[in-house]
């Protein structure tokens, strides 16, 4: 039988691409020693009708292309130093929408401090944006350098978004999240003095928790130190959707997923939530609110698969 793209996935792809090239960094981003430091440099392919909701403004769009690809420098630790934009867009787009687009994109570079210096356009049949980020960073932080014992925390509130793709017609915060998604640049400077590992988090909490997994490490997350609003519970049963899957499982948040050893968790100077522990289980299971313990399931978005 020959396999397709979709019987194997996107992450499965990334794994044979790293498997053949010892030059990657199996990372959220490359790391390259140049000169007294390292170039951190990252790219990321946002396509219209896969990665923008129908209710995003073109200003939203744009904006968004820059907040992936720095969203990946902040869970190195890295300092902005330049975005490269490509963007494909149909013959007959309205100029208006061109230019609103890029107002987002230079708003987003403005907003991170992270000056447009390049790129390319080009003809498709939908917008497609195709960002690339570069920073630097004496010591990045890397995803897989926790230890026994250090705790497990991310930099907000996650699930939002999750939920705001399923309201559409409403105006609050969870919509907000949604359209208008922010990447954590300055907690990311601040954490690569303090946290032992860190990554972001875009396809989901539970994927990213098996993406940086190593053997004989496990995770143990507490669905109580989520802190689930029962707002958020109501909402999400108004929709028929399982709040807990939608928290683990969907991603979009672009919130840092760290570790961080308890000695140092009192004098980290941001704002932050606890949700877990690194153990020796070899496992991610979550302790729910009544008390059982259940095992993650390694799923989250990922591209080529259908659900």
């Amino acid at each position: 039988m020959t396999l397709k793209v979709s019987d194997i996935g996107e992450k499965e792809l990334v794994r044979y691409i790293i498997s053949h090239s010892s030059d990657i960094t199996p990372d959220d981003t490359a790391i390259t020693s140049f000169k007294d430091t390292n170039l951190i440099s990252t790219c990321d392919m946002l396509i219209q009708s896969r990665h923008f909701p129908e209710n995003m403004t073109y200003f939203d769009m744009g904006f968004k292309a820059v907040t992936v690809n720095v969203s990946d420098l902040a869970a190195m630790g890295a300092q902005p130093l330049g975005f490269l934009l490509s963007i494909a867009i149909p013959k007959d787009f309205n100029l208006d929408s061109f230019k609103e687009i890029i107002d987002g994109v230079l708003k987003a570079c403005e907003y991170y401090s992270i000056p447009l210096i390049g790129g390319d356009t080009n003809e498709a049949s939908e917008i497609i944006m195709s960002g690339t980020a570069l920073g630097f960073c004496d010591k990045p932080i890397r995803k897989d350098t926790y230890n026994m014992g250090d705790l497990i925390a991310v930099t907000g509130d996650i699930g939002l978004a999750a939920l705001g793709f399923e309201l559409k017609s409403f105006d609050n915060v969870y919509v907000k999240s949604a359209l208008k998604p922010k990447a954590r640049i300055e907690e990311g400077l601040i954490l690569r003095d303090f946290a032992t590992s860190a990554t972001d988090i875009t396809d989901g909490l539970a994927s990213e928790l098996y993406e940086i997994k190593k053997d004989n490490f496990g995770f143990m997350i507490y669905e109580e130190m989520l802190n689930i609003s029962e707002e958020y519970k109501a909402l999400a049963e108004k929709q028929n959707l399982d709040y807990l899957d939608l928290i683990l499982h969907v991603g979009e948040d672009f919130e840092l997923l760290f570790t961080i050893s308890k000695d140092n968790i009192e004098k980290l100077p941001i704002d932050f939530k606890v949700i877990g522990e690194v153990t020796d289980s070899d496992v991610v299971e979550l302790t729910l609110e009544n008390g059982f313990v259940e095992r993650v399931k390694n799923k989250g978005y990922e591209h080529y698969v259908s659900e």
